[in-house]
């Protein structure tokens, strides 16, 4: 019988975990992201409002990465997410009624409890469960690619919807034909997401003595101060700060098609969509990649692929008549920003942080890491509005460039700390 630190977790563990990981973030983030005009025009929002209510979301989510952390340490991955997602969608439920804007403040706040505090800690423990020692790379990489996957099908999904219930007024539908036919897509989206919720309950079990081994009783004051003493942890804060503020800045990708290489709505939105598949296919490729080599090493040159790709951006040479360049230069930069955000938590293994203390690791982090929530739209907000049009993007890929900076530094250290270490497991 094999022990419970080399058992082989099923593959469809995995498939339920990508399966969850973005179900989660449907109601609050892609039904925004694909339908942003209709949620203005529905819930009668501007875009500061909307704004307003996606920054409660995360100032909610940075309390809750604190305390939900040592939460995901105390009981099994498959309850808390399961109860995540189930929560989640009830307040799908309220999203469908269209409620006030005082009212989606409260709901969006509720959220980031719902999917931070009850989901993400027990996600990345159960993922690197999953990968065991030697397969961390090709976890997180299938991971972050797989929830990518999942979130472009979620937003064709309620696109085919949202069509099917237009029926025949699609072409100029009124408000109280564009708030019905949405409302289907919340509640069809609600009711996928309970379904995830069931499936992870039934069948994301581990072996009960396995199960047993990854979970503590108590988290104590001392295991806490053991995770804070760990250079890897301080290490990943910064890395990940940097890898996420790379992330939040290619959500400009289609405002700079539609600003700098003068395409129309639809072509814009198509370079959008584009990113949308280019996620899945990196997450998958460099984890593959990591796994047969040095994690920690692919994690640097992430980092130094996607410094050059914005330098290529903000020196002004991609104009509206380089379409190649452009596009080859989006490739460059998606595949730093998408290559880095799928190794950032693999490497905790090399990082002797300890598998039981995952949760707790994983809480502290975040805390940090995950601050561009708060900040990086605003930034990029006013860099854009300081200077319109091409010399504003310019200083976005700026921003890009500095913290692809820093973060390939603290890779680099973190590489050249943890490059020899042993292959024993963290327990």
């Amino acid at each position: 019988m094999p022990s419970a630190k080399t058992q082989r977790t099923p593959w469809y563990f995995l498939v339920l975990l990508i399966l969850a990981g973005e179900s989660v973030f449907i109601l609050p983030f892609v039904l925004a992201r694909v339908f942003r005009p209709t949620v203005l025009e529905s819930f009668r929002l501007d875009n500061t409002e909307l704004g307003l209510c996606f920054s409660i979301y995360g100032i909610v989510a940075v309390v809750s990465y604190l305390f939900g952390g040592p939460l995901a340490d105390r009981f099994p991955p498959r309850k808390l997410i399961a109860s995540g997602l189930w929560m989640t969608a009830i307040g799908g439920l309220l999203y469908a009624t269209f409620p006030g804007f005082q009212t989606l403040q409260i709901l969006y706040g509720y959220w980031g409890f719902t999917t931070i505090f009850l989901c993400w800690a027990p996600m990345i423990k159960a993922t690197r469960i999953w990968g065991g020692t030697a397969s961390q790379g090709k976890a997180f990489g299938f991971l972050d690619g797989g929830r990518g996957l999942v979130g472009a099908l979620f937003g064709a999904m309620g696109v085919l919807v949202f069509s099917l219930f237009l029926g025949t007024h699609i072409a100029e539908p009124t408000l109280a034909e564009n708030r019905d036919a949405f409302r289907y897509v919340i509640l069809v989206s609600s009711g996928i997401v309970s379904v995830v919720g069931v499936l992870v309950w039934v069948f994301m079990r581990l072996d009960p003595k396995r199960e047993k081994a990854i979970v503590l009783e108590q988290i104590s004051i001392p295991q806490i101060k053991q995770v804070l003493r760990l250079p890897s942890v301080w290490l990943l804060m910064v890395i990940i700060l940097c890898a996420y503020v790379g992330y939040k800045i290619t959500d400009v990708f289609s405002l700079y098609a539609q600003d700098v290489m003068e395409y129309d709505q639809v072509a814009s939105a198509q370079v959008g969509m584009v990113l949308l598949f280019i996620r899945p296919l990196i997450g998958v490729i460099i984890g593959i990649l990591a796994d047969r080599t040095q994690t920690t090493f692919w994690l640097f040159v992430s980092f130094v692929i996607s410094f050059f790709g914005a330098l290529l951006f903000a020196s002004g040479i991609i104009s509206a008549s380089s379409t190649l360049l452009f596009f080859i230069s989006i490739v460059v930069v998606a595949t730093g920003v998408y290559a880095a955000r799928s190794l950032y938590f693999a490497v905790m293994e090399r990082g002797r942080i300890p598998l039981v203390l995952t949760g707790t690791a994983v809480g502290l982090i975040s805390l940090i890491g995950y601050t561009p929530d708060i900040f990086a739209g605003p930034a990029m907000g006013v860099l854009l509005d300081r200077s319109p049009g091409e010399a504003g993007h310019q200083d976005v890929f700026w921003m890009l460039a500095v913290f692809s900076f820093v973060g390939g530094i603290a890779a680099w250290i973190y590489y050249r700390k943890y490059v020899k270490r042993d292959r024993s497991p963290a327990t």
